[in-house]
C-alpha cells in the first residue's frame, strides 16, 4: 500500500526542498504479475489426451440371420497361467481332454498355429478366432494375444467368457483349480 507522507513543519521559516521517498510501492507490480500469469495460462496449449480408437462392427448387419460358422473356420484360444495358451477347433460335443493342444507366445508357437488354422480354413473370409482368458491369465497375456491378431492380420476375433465345461477341461489339462463358480 502507498505510504502517507506527513509534512514536517519548520520553525525557522525556511522552506526546504521535500525529500523523495526511497521506498517503492509494490502493489501495481503484484497486479501486473497476476495479469501476466493469467495471460500465459489462457494462451498456453495444454497436452491433448491420447485416445485409442475402437472399431465397432457396422450397424447394418442382419439381426435375424447370424452367419453360420463351422468349427473348421474357428480357432478357440484359452489363455492360461505361466504364459501358456491352450487351443482347439472343436465344439462341446467333440472336445475331450486329449484334443486340447498347448503352446506359448513364441514366434513358433501361437503365431504359427493361427497361420496354419487360417490357411486350412475352408472359408478364409469367415475365419474367426475366439479368445477365452481364464482367471489365471494376466493382462499381458491378453495384450500379447491381441498383438498376434494384428501380426497375423486376423480381423475377425472376439474375447468371450470361458464356459464352465471348457473351464473344467482347462483345469484338468493345466493341473490347476480356478476360483470360478
Amino acid at each position: 500500500m502507498a505510504q502517507i507522507e506527513e509534512k514536517q513543519s519548520n520553525d525557522g521559516g525556511k522552506v526546504r526542498a521535500k525529500k523523495a521517498s526511497t521506498k517503492v510501492d509494490m502493489t501495481p507490480l503484484a497486479d501486473l504479475g497476476f495479469l501476466l500469469i493469467t495471460f500465459f495460462m489462457f494462451t498456453t496449449t495444454f497436452s491433448k489426451p491420447n485416445v485409442m480408437g475402437l472399431n465397432m462392427p457396422p450397424k447394418n448387419i442382419e439381426k435375424n440371420k447370424p452367419p453360420e460358422v463351422k468349427n473348421e473356420n474357428t480357432l478357440t484360444l484359452i489363455l492360461g497361467k505361466d504364459d501358456k495358451v491352450y487351443w482347439h477347433q472343436l465344439d462341446k460335443t467333440l472336445l475331450t481332454l486329449d484334443k486340447i493342444s498347448e503352446t506359448n507366445y513364441s514366434r513358433e508357437g501361437l503365431r504359427e498355429i493361427i497361420k496354419t488354422a487360417k490357411s486350412n480354413a475352408p472359408d478364409k473370409e469367415l475365419f474367426t478366432i475366439i479368445i477365452k482368458p481364464t482367471d489365471d491369465a494376466t493382462y499381458e497375456n491378453v495384450v500379447n494375444t491381441l498383438d498376434e491378431m494384428e501380426i497375423t492380420e486376423s480381423t475377425k476375433y472376439g474375447i468371450v467368457d470361458i464356459p464352465t465345461w471348457e473351464l473344467d477341461l482347462y483345469e484338468q489339462k493345466s493341473g490347476t483349480s480356478s476360483s470360478n463358480p
